[in-house]
């Protein structure tokens, strides 16, 4: 097994874990403080970012494998696939599936920001440990 694939797996599990930590956050907030926060559409919207930083990382660590010029072109295609597949996601969740109460956007924003950070996080670490 190759050092790279090693490394997508740790970071798949941690990215398991934060959505556990989600799912967590959003039941708290919804016993403790008493907000409308529905579990359901935390685990709708959790589960295709989720899918999305997967694919985006499996993408990423598979071009660090290759020679630099490659490893260039797989960096930009991750970010760039991860770009569009997360505004298609708002266009189903805001317009399709008609989500535009106060408490749907400010979820959809907090799983968003969190998973992208996440993956922009992963992605950094893993360039700025790598020897030139």
């Amino acid at each position: 097994m190759t050092l790279s694939l090693k490394h997508s797996y740790r970071y798949i599990l941690f990215l398991i874990l934060l959505n556990s930590l989600l799912f967590v956050t959003g039941y708290l907030l919804r016993s403790i403080l008493c907000l409308t926060i529905s579990l359901s559409e935390i685990i709708t919207l959790s589960t295709p970012f989720s899918i999305i930083s997967i694919i985006t990382l499996v993408i990423f660590f598979r071009g660090q494998t290759r020679e630099p010029d490659s490893q260039t072109l797989h960096t930009l295609v991750s970010i760039s696939l991860k770009f569009l597949l997360d505004m298609i996601m708002a266009l189903v969740w805001f317009i399709v599936a008609k989500k535009t109460s106060l408490t749907s956007v400010f979820i959809f924003f907090v799983i968003y920001l969190t998973l992208t950070l996440f993956s922009i996080f992963v992605i950094l670490k893993t360039l700025n440990n790598r020897p030139l």
